[in-house]
């Protein structure tokens, strides 16, 4: 089965991860890493220090981008009298439910779509938390299913304008496959200390199952740290391989290269037909507009190629695909099978 409906990695891991994997001794698990000896988190966490120059101490680690979401909301939701949160219009279901699962409220601001995009409109988001003051904002850069982010400048402004007291959480899941730029996440959490920044390498680094996310926090939150972190410390297989995948961007980059190329294809084959639209995306997945007709035979020609894809099911985007960048032979399958379906329509 070519799976193409969850923004999994239909690619092959970086030779230093497989390396990683396979000189991997078992006897380290025998005891737990010493690195909370020296008051620091995780091999993981001071490599991803490092990386982005934020202070370990406001390194977050948790298992995946999931459990980060889960952390932050959960606590904060739950700290205090104010237990709402705002949430994009078009974005995961996911975080809906993890807002109701602590007794939490949400409220959806709009995505509005612009062209052949979707956008925040970033003075629309900030009058409406100053109006609400949320206990949390979440923004998610790049959105998932719609595929458009945030600039640094624009999540700057939203910062420099909103109530201090409302935490901002940034999930930024599917950031990289576009730009290598992330200087801009070590000011930002230097001067916001109501900021959390949410990242995983579950996405660019295509390892959803090794279930490792990592984030960065303002300062001033000794507590919720300490309730995120894990006192006895972490996977010790997680770590070696996370490490491998850290420093292995060139492989990945390459990837990334790949999927654009898919970008390209969907949007020169699929584009110009009618009650088709090709969004703009700056993920490892794409939305396109088609034809609600073809959805049934489409949905059947797929399968029978063992070709699964994500069929929207969300208010206002009925009538899209969400479909997962994966190999350059998967994504001429799919693009082939929608021309084949629609023109047997037409």
């Amino acid at each position: 089965m070519n799976y193409l409906d969850r923004n999994e990695f239909n690619f092959e891991p970086s030779p230093k991860v497989v390396e990683a994997v396979k000189s991997f001794d078992p006897q380290d698990l025998c005891f737990y890493t010493r690195i909370y000896d020296q008051g620091k988190k995780s091999v993981i966490s001071v490599r991803v220090s490092e990386l982005f120059g934020v202070p370990e101490e406001q390194v977050l680690l948790t298992y995946g981008g999931e459990d980060m979401l889960k952390n932050a909301i959960h606590y904060f939701l739950m700290c205090g009298d104010r237990k709402n949160i705002l949430i994009p219009e078009y974005s995961w279901w996911y975080y809906n439910r993890v807002a109701s699962e602590c007794g939490g409220t949400f409220e959806m601001y709009p995505l509005h779509e612009v062209g052949d995009t979707f956008a925040y409109d970033v003075d629309e988001v900030i009058a409406l938390t100053n109006a609400k003051h949320p206990r949390m904002l979440l923004l998610a850069s790049p959105n998932n299913p719609t595929g458009n982010a945030l600039s640094a400048t624009e999540i700057g402004r939203i910062m420099e304008n909103i109530p201090a007291d409302t935490m901002v959480l940034v999930d930024e899941a599917y950031a990289n496959f576009i730009t290598t730029d992330t200087d801009y996440i070590a000011p930002l959490v230097n001067r916001y200390a109501n900021l959390i920044i949410s990242r995983t390498l579950s996405k660019f680094y295509g390892l959803p199952g090794l279930r490792v996310g990592f984030g960065f926090i303002g300062k001033g939150h000794d507590q919720f740290i300490s309730y995120v972190n894990k006192y006895l410390g972490y996977n010790r297989f997680s770590e070696a391989v996370a490490l491998a995948a850290l420093d292995s961007d060139a492989h990945y980059r390459r990837v990334a290269d790949e999927m654009d190329w898919g970008r390209q294809l969907y949007k020169r084959e699929l584009g110009p037909l009618p009650g088709f639209k090709v969004y703009k995306s700056v993920a490892n997945f794409i939305l396109i507009k088609y034809p609600l007709a073809i959805k049934e035979p489409l949905q059947k020609a797929l399968a029978d190629l063992d070709y699964k894809i994500k069929f929207m099911g969300d208010k206002g985007l009925e009538d899209c695909l969400r479909i997962t960048l994966g190999r350059k032979e998967q994504t001429q399958a799919v693009c082939d099978t929608i021309k084949r379906v629609f023109n047997a329509q037409a």
